[in-house]
């Protein structure tokens, strides 16, 4: 591949990015238990003609059709009428393809949520009118409700669309409508939550899901359809302004080669921020080598310029010692892509056991494992008033602000710029259960 086309391919403008709409929109139902996230997602499924009649016929309770058993498909969940594992499905409209997860909704399994959330596009969050005192102006949301939102904006989750779910099972529809989106927009602002949209459903009856409903100006909202909102909705744009950075997951040894201004493996996969080609200069983590990029694969082993969020093949012009979990970043890139073995960071807890300083856990970053020694908790985020609190330890299921020491220095950016770089995960180092999420501050 020519320079020029090299530099075509990395000079994508960033508005264009921001406005994609044609690809596949990765998406996410959360809120709390029994608010109707699986019946949502099957009401979705079905009014865009997403699910076959033999697979319709399949999901049947009391004679009657179970939305809910569409995405909920492990026996346990259809046991106990809950979602308990992230469900994900695909379906598609003539304007977009959508992945869409159901993340469960009960408190013990927000690590499934978390999960989710960290490679969504956009998120529905569903609150059930039924739960609350819809009549109150003052109205208080429920704790799990909180905790979701909160979550996705940690997350950086970009479109976020308030459903409020079975206003038909309310006396006056209207003034629920009012009175909850009122509060749901009151918290967001308070918590610097971006609403792209609140949204009256009924999801067991299909109003406002894929079709308006039957009454005209139900709950006083003549705005678009559910589904409509969400063909709309932009992918998250890669991070492909920063400087160059790839996580090695894989090592391929060519069978033979004679061919010496090269060396003789690949190193795969995916470009984290960023762009590669043919001739960049690049340095590896963490034994801080510095090569020059021989040639560059894409995912069907073409020589191409690959930028962020794009799976790629690496040759360096000399062999160079690279293993699985090495960083290969941009040469010049040493101010503004720095090691450091001190991290402040935010962190989701998932783990049952309690957080506490001086635990060690094993980091994940990128696929680079290291032990991470808690070294300090500096805050308990409340999740009702959104007080930073004195802490020194953190529940299961609690968000918080940590310090860290590592063994070895990471590489990391902030969350806020960089999702691949700015992330990392806390491994127990004994059961090795997933522990926390942590976002870098």
């Amino acid at each position: 591949m020519t320079a020029t086309t090299n530099t075509a391919a990395q000079a994508e403008p960033a508005e264009a990015l921001l406005q994609d709409t044609r690809s596949a929109l990765r998406l996410i139902t959360c809120g709390s238990v029994d608010d109707g996230k699986s019946t949502l997602i099957g009401r979705l499924l079905v009014d865009s003609k997403a699910v076959l009649q033999d697979h319709l016929a399949g999901v049947q309770r009391h004679g009657q059709t179970d939305l809910a058993l569409l995405t909920d498909g492990l026996s346990a969940e259809r046991e106990q009428g809950i979602t308990i594992d992230v469900a994900y499905r695909y379906f598609s409209t003539e304007a977009r393809k959508f992945i869409i997860g159901d993340a469960p909704g009960h408190e013990q399994y927000t690590r499934n949520m978390v999960t989710a959330a960290s490679s969504a596009d956009a998120a529905v969050v569903l609150v059930d009118a039924t739960k609350l005192a819809w009549a109150d102006a003052a109205l208080k949301l429920l704790p799990q409700t909180r905790r979701h939102s909160l979550l996705l904006k940690l997350l950086r989750v970009p479109s976020v669309v308030f459903a409020i779910n079975k206003l038909d099972a309310v006396e006056n529809s209207t003034i629920a409508f009012e009175h909850i989106g009122a509060a749901l927009r009151t918290f967001a602002a308070q918590a610097g939550i971006p609403v792209t949209a609140v949204v009256p459903v009924s999801a067991l009856k299909g109003w406002n899901v894929v079709d308006a409903s039957e009454q005209t100006g139900w709950c006083g909202y003549n705005g678009p359809t559910l589904l409509e909102i969400l063909e709309g909705l932009p992918v998250t744009p890669a991070d492909s302004t920063l400087p160059f950075a790839f996580a090695v997951q894989w090592v391929e040894k060519f069978s033979s080669s004679a061919d010496t201004s090269q060396g003789r493996r690949v190193f795969w996969g995916r470009v984290a921020t960023g762009g590669v080609q043919a001739g960049q200069s690049v340095r590896i983590m963490p034994n801080g080598q510095t090569a020059v990029v021989a040639q560059v694969l894409n995912h069907v082993r073409q020589p191409q310029a690959v930028l962020a969020g794009h799976s790629a093949g690496i040759v360096l012009d000399r062999e160079v010692d690279v293993s699985r979990g090495d960083w290969l970043l941009a040469e010049d890139a040493d101010g503004s892509l720095p090691g450091s073995r001190e991290i402040r960071a935010t962190v989701a807890w998932l783990d049952d056991e309690t957080l506490v300083p001086g635990r060690v856990y094993w980091a994940l970053h990128g696929h680079r494992w290291v032990k991470a020694k808690i070294k300090r908790i500096v805050h308990r985020l409340d999740i009702h008033t959104l007080a930073e609190e004195d802490a020194t330890q953190l529940e299961p299921n609690a968000i918080g602000h940590i310090e860290l020491t590592l063994q070895e220095p990471l590489v990391t950016l902030p969350f806020a710029q960089s999702r691949a770089l700015g992330s990392l995960v806390l491994v127990d180092t004994a059961s090795h259960r997933t522990a926390g999420a942590l976002l870098v501050q």
